[in-house]
């Protein structure tokens, strides 16, 4: 990775005032080890009228692969091949941040003892960048660059292979940077803006990096009109540290614009009491939804199939409404921690008497599961491949027949609003597919109208009024003389007794 900083000067301000700003002499070519390979500075030209410092970043490839993430949200892009094919050695990235905040670090906060004067006025720059990842094009270049008050943005697409101009361009560009800023203004922006561009961070983003971010855009990202685009990418795309970021960056804008400290914008919050009132995560939401309908179903003998590590069973355990619980499932590792978690060898005689955990498995029949008030499958059929679910059907529907089932699963048009999950990713590794509400609701009314069930619906979560709730709940009650009278033994307008096909075929779903 390269990176050239060029000023000019006069006799009188000679333009190898660089070297001090930048805490590097002209002289002398100098390397620093960071955590991903070795960094050298040197200058190229350093005359009274110019002066030129580059920054080289030998990227050690072995050192990449055992101190880089390398994968997941965040890590290097194509990463089944990252360990031997990848541009992180050439393209500017948040590697070459990492390399300028070592190296250049006093510049970056605009420390310079020798010529404070200098470092606090702007200097006519040039920065080049000969490769930068830039996905979004020249166009996103230009929206990042240009409002910060650079007089000329050249960015020029690379193309492919200059021998096959049919190809087209790739996604990186050359950047060229014109303009009379402070250069510690400048590498605080390159330093935001390179793994912008790129988006893509080399390493784990936690929540120190909300404060390096406002650190390195104080006086100029509070008012970026690219400002959210900004803050999402340079935080990998984590909605909570995004959401966290963007709220501190309003208090920066507020406060500007009355001419007062942020800490007196902000002063709202009595330090004495906890005022706040904290978001309910999903899981729990999901849980007391469950829990509300199997009270209002009168269930006493409740069966959680597929139940984990026992976050169900323990919340059912609480209520002594039920006098029965049953936690099933096929692995025995999560049984164990599902056991240590309700703390089986420590509960008294009663208490141990209402529950009890076994190994089954959902696609199979099983007597030892026949003649309960109610069973649960809470985000249980999204793991089982598409051609397995008739079997689950018929094991608990057609077999075990309890008076009452839940089913909860994820509704996938929720998912563009978790700004954290990748478009086309469903919400866990494991899960091999995730329906729509039309989807969901066709295959429940299905099953409803073959073992003679009603059905209903509710939603779980906030309902979004354009893609509905987070997760969907169906609730079926036997008809007949167990259950609801319904003679028709089935919701009204079901659908013909065909299974859907999700827009995610089952290949797709189990690649993702």
């Amino acid at each position: 990775m390269f990176l050239t900083i060029s000023t000019t000067g006069t006799p009188e301000r000679p333009a190898t005032d660089l070297g001090f700003l930048l805490h590097k002499h002209p002289d002398r070519a100098q390397a620093f080890s960071t955590a991903h390979g070795t960094a050298h500075v040197f200058y190229p030209e350093a005359s009274a009228e110019r002066c030129t410092a580059a920054l080289l970043l030998e990227v050690d490839p072995v050192a990449l692969v055992r101190r880089g993430r390398g994968k997941g949200r965040g890590g290097a892009p194509d990463a089944a091949l990252a360990q031997y094919v990848n541009d992180r050695p050439y393209a500017a990235s948040s590697l070459l941040s990492v390399a300028m905040s070592t190296v250049f670090k006093s510049a970056l906060r605009g420390v310079c003892a020798a010529l404070p004067e200098r470092a606090a006025a702007p200097l006519p720059l040039r920065i080049e960048v000969p490769a930068v990842a830039a996905r979004g094009g020249v166009e996103l270049v230009r929206r990042l660059f240009a409002p910060l008050g650079w007089t000329s943005v050249e960015a020029e697409p690379i193309p492919l292979d200059e021998q096959f101009p049919g190809w087209g361009d790739s996604r990186y560009v050359r950047l060229a940077l014109e303009g009379e800023l402070r250069l510690a203004d400048a590498l605080r922006q390159l330093y935001v803006l390179l793994p912008v561009m790129d988006d893509a961070k080399h390493y784990w983003v936690a929540t120190d990096e909300v404060d390096k971010l406002l650190r390195a855009g104080e006086g100029w990202l509070a008012d970026h009109p690219e400002q959210k685009l900004i803050t999402s990418r340079y935080l990998s795309r984590r909605w909570g540290l995004t959401r966290q970021a963007m709220e501190r960056l309003e208090l920066v804008r507020l406060a500007e614009t009355d001419d007062l400290a942020v800490e007196d914008v902000d002063n709202a919050v009595d330090e004495t009491t906890d005022t706040e009132e904290r978001p309910v995560p999903l899981a729990e939401q999901r849980r007391e939804a469950i829990l509300a309908a199997l009270r209002q179903s009168g269930a006493q003998r409740v069966l959680d199939l597929g139940c984990g590590q026992g976050q169900l069973v323990q919340a059912l355990l609480k209520d002594v409404t039920f006098t029965e619980i049953v936690g099933v499932d096929v692995s025995v590792r999560a049984l164990t921690v599902a056991g240590r978690r309700l703390r089986l060898d420590r509960l008294g005689e009663r208490q141990a008497s209402r529950v009890s955990l076994m190994q089954g498995s959902l696609t199979y029949t099983d007597k030892r599961i026949a003649g309960y008030d109610a069973a649960v499958l809470s985000e249980v059929i999204e793991h089982l491949d598409l051609p397995r679910l008739p079997a689950l059907e018929y094991a608990v529907f057609g077999a075990a027949r309890p008076r009452t089932v839940l089913v909860t699963t994820p509704n996938v048009e929720y998912n563009v609003r978790w700004e954290s999950l990748p478009a086309g990713h469903t919400r866990h590794g494991d899960h091999r597919f995730e329906w729509t509400r039309a989807e969901f609701r066709d295959w429940a009314l299905a099953v409803a109208g073959r073992h003679g069930y009603t059905v209903g619906f509710t939603p779980v979560g906030p309902d979004d009024p354009e893609v509905g709730p987070p997760t969907q709940m169906a609730v079926f009650e036997k008809a007949g003389p167990d259950g609801p009278d319904d003679p028709r033994g089935t919701a009204e307008g079901a659908a013909p007794h065909t299974h859907p096909t999700p827009h995610t075929s089952e290949k797709e779903a189990t690649a993702a």
